[in-house]
């Protein structure tokens, strides 16, 4: 029997809904990760498929859980949003301290003008890529359960399946999260989130005084946060949409609703039909990162010190500084996959050779460091054999790269946009076999596979996708 706890319920109820999932007509399971089930320790060995469809839809609601809508606030594309929340997910409860949470669930208060419904395409998308970044070792919100709900949603296309996603997290605490209490100056309710995310993710700090909390809090999500855009940079993630509600007081990732690989390398390269400007390209992530962290710092100011002037000090003084590690440690991922394990900042250069070298001439961002070691031995088919390119190889060599290990971090099979969206289109047309051998092949990310070319492809003529949408 599934037993579930809820930390949330120990904070006042301001900070969230207590509310229960819509019902939906026929749901069916598409998917189920039974080794996540058993590594957060839930007990579904009693469940049956229509069981799971049942509890994941949100039709059965398991014993002793209390659903719930949280509150929290934003800085959309660099302008504040006083109030959002959950207007589509009910958070049901914790197993083993991880969160357990449906998307796509129905209306909550914090709704807006939504139906509180998912598409059964983002649930898709999200399960692939979710579990791919986890298996290739990047922080990530985890995949449990992927359920067709039996009806229909409208959207701006038209007539879509329904879909609820089941999320797995550490938790769903957000700089948002604090942004809702600062922006009503209700600093009694900032200091019980300061506490409860203390608890949560940094039990280290729990003894200290108000004024070192939120300063060591700080220090703490920019070292998570810097480690997280090196590893999303080293593998061409783009989030897509860095508003601070989808920036995570865990420092993982969250919210995958307009990402995308890169596949052509462009520093610069946007996929969210949103994104008009290029806020949250792909080389603008980390100044993106720094600056959600400030917003963050703006929260607790008044917890720093009473004196403005003196807690902002503080912040220039002792938080800034420590900005210069996300581009240290973005260097320093590409510099690995160029197999230099002994990164020195002389590397940047010899890192950003190799990154123009691919933007120049159009190359595949994966491919392009997979094949490396073709390259070490002169062999340039992979290539396009340019100047550059040559230079680029003499200087590398004199480094005497590990190419032993660089093979564990430059993988041939990532979440291509084309693949995800063949494996949608298949699950569309009553077919999941393309779904499901896209996940397997994805489980094993840095390997050839045996006959799995079609996974390793980068899309041509009509598969580029260059646009992709967050399908709520």
């Amino acid at each position: 029997m599934i037993k579930l706890d809820n930390s949330y319920l120990n904070l006042p109820d301001d900070f969230y809904e207590k509310i229960q999932p819509e019902a939906v007509d026929s749901p069916s399971l598409i998917a189920f990760n039974f080794s996540l089930a058993e590594e957060i320790g839930l007990n579904i060995d009693s469940y049956s498929q229509e069981d799971l469809a049942e509890i994941f839809s949100g039709n059965k609601i398991i014993e002793n859980s209390q659903p719930l809508a949280l509150v929290y606030a934003a800085y959309q594309f660099g302008h504040p949003v006083a109030q959002l929340g959950d207007g589509r997910a009910h958070l049901l409860g914790q197993s083993n301290g991880f969160d357990i949470q449906l998307k796509g669930s129905g209306r909550t208060s914090f709704s807006r003008n939504g139906d509180g419904k998912s598409a059964l395409g983002p649930v898709l998308r999200e399960y692939i890529v979710s579990e791919a970044m986890n298996r290739l070792g990047v922080p990530t919100t985890r995949a449990l359960c992927a359920v067709k709900t039996g009806e229909e949603v409208y959207r701006q296309d038209g007539p879509e399946p329904g879909g609820v996603f089941t999320r797995v997290a550490e938790s769903h605490i957000r700089v948002g999260s604090f942004q809702y209490f600062a922006f009503r100056e209700e600093f009694e309710s900032l200091e019980l989130l300061l506490d409860f995310t203390i608890d949560r993710h940094y039990p280290s700090l729990r003894s200290l005084p108000l004024h070192e909390k939120a300063i060591e809090i700080l220090k703490a999500i920019t070292v998570k946060q810097s480690d997280l855009i090196a590893k999303w940079s080293s593998f061409g993630f783009v989030h897509g949409v860095m508003n601070t509600d989808n920036f995570s007081m865990a420092g993982i990732t969250i919210d995958y609703g307009p990402c995308a690989f890169l596949e052509e390398f462009q520093f610069n390269k946007v996929f969210s039909s949103i994104d008009q400007r290029g806020r949250y390209s792909f080389f603008n992530q980390s100044p993106i990162a720094k600056w959600n962290i400030l917003r963050l710092a703006d929260c607790l100011l008044n917890f720093i010190d009473e004196d403005q002037e003196k807690a902002i000090a503080r912040v220039e003084q002792e938080i800034i500084p420590m900005f210069a590690m996300f581009e240290e440690k973005r260097f320093k991922a590409f510099a690995s996959k160029l197999g230099l394990t002994d990164y020195s900042e002389a590397d940047n250069e010899l890192v950003m050779d190799f990154l123009n070298y691919l933007e120049e001439n159009s190359m595949d961002f994966s491919l392009g460091f997979y094949h490396l070691k073709d390259l070490f031995v002169g062999d340039f088919k992979n290539y396009k054999k340019t100047k550059s390119l040559e230079d680029f190889v003499i200087k590398w060599k004199q480094r005497t790269p590990d190419l032993e290990s660089s093979k564990e971090i430059n993988p041939l099979y990532i979440p291509r946009n084309h693949l995800v969206q063949k494996a949608i289109d298949g699950v569309y047309a009553g077919d999941h076999s393309f779904f499901h051998q896209l996940n397997e092949v994805l489980s094993s990310p840095f390997k050839e596979q045996e006959a799995k070319e079609e996974f390793s492809r980068p899309a041509q003529g009509t598969e580029v996708v260059e646009k992709t949408f967050c399908g709520t």
